[in-house]
């Protein structure tokens, strides 16, 4: 059964199915550093969360940094493998993740995709806290430079939604699911205005919410004798100024 949503182009990207691998080179996003980093470092596959191949290329020649990176790892005999919705749907994938990291208990998928499987979850603190509280468990417990939220309508939240990536079409299943507060990544400035007092909006790098995915990755493949390397190369490509 693939667990992937219709819409998305995950599975290999680029290079033989069949080649020999030794070591695996494990990111968010393929970029051109993170392709060099292979070539560096001596891996023959780089597993990734982000498909690199998303939209179709007309042209590998060179001419967009999708290219490049297609034309580089092509000449290093480098596979490229996509997890993306495969892992986003599967209940201990991205979006459970985070709940572990913030210590949610007995979560389940939030949006059901089809039996079994589905985007995001949602789950319950072992206590209520209040806002600011739930605040700091995200920055810590995600790692997250900065979180942008809206009011909700309790003093106190326990019942938590997550969403790795962009989940914001989530909302009001969150909302009629009984939850408290709602974590997901790239909610847009109208998406606050409609979940103002309805629910508590929490909103981080998109990157952020998804880079744990690399240690999943580790923890299927270590076991199998492959030798894992965290990309060092893969980070937000949004900076922020403070």
């Amino acid at each position: 059964m693939s667990y992937q949503e219709n819409w998305d182009n995950s599975g290999m990207q680029v290079g033989d199915p069949g080649s020999d691998v030794r070591a695996v080179l494990l990111t968010t996003d393929v970029t051109e550093s993170v392709v060099d980093e292979a070539i560096a470092k001596d891996c023959q596959l780089i597993i990734s969360h982000h498909p690199l191949l998303f939209h179709g290329l007309r042209q590998v020649c060179g001419q967009s940094p999708q290219a490049r990176c297609v034309e580089r790892a092509i000449r290093h005999g480098i596979a490229i493998y996509s997890s993306h919705t495969a892992m986003d749907s599967y209940l201990h994938g991205v979006s459970g993740r985070i709940a572990e990291r913030i210590g949610l208990t007995d979560y389940r998928i939030l949006h059901e995709s089809g039996e079994g499987y589905g985007l995001g979850v949602i789950g319950d603190l072992p206590q209520p806290i209040t806002a600011d509280e739930l605040l700091r468990l995200i920055k810590d417990g995600m790692q997250a430079p900065w979180i942008r939220y809206c009011c909700g309508q309790k003093d106190t939240v326990q019942r938590i939604a997550v969403c790795g990536g962009a989940g914001a079409e989530f909302i009001e299943d969150a909302i009629a699911q009984g939850a408290d507060a709602y974590l997901t990544a790239d909610c847009k400035y109208h998406e606050f205005q409609a979940a103002d007092r309805r629910i508590l909006l929490l909103d981080i790098d998109h990157w952020t919410s998804e880079h744990f995915t690399r240690d999943l990755f580790r923890e299927l493949l270590e076991p199998l004798g492959i030798r894992c390397v965290i990309s060092e190369a893969d980070e937000s490509p949004i900076k922020i100024k403070n």
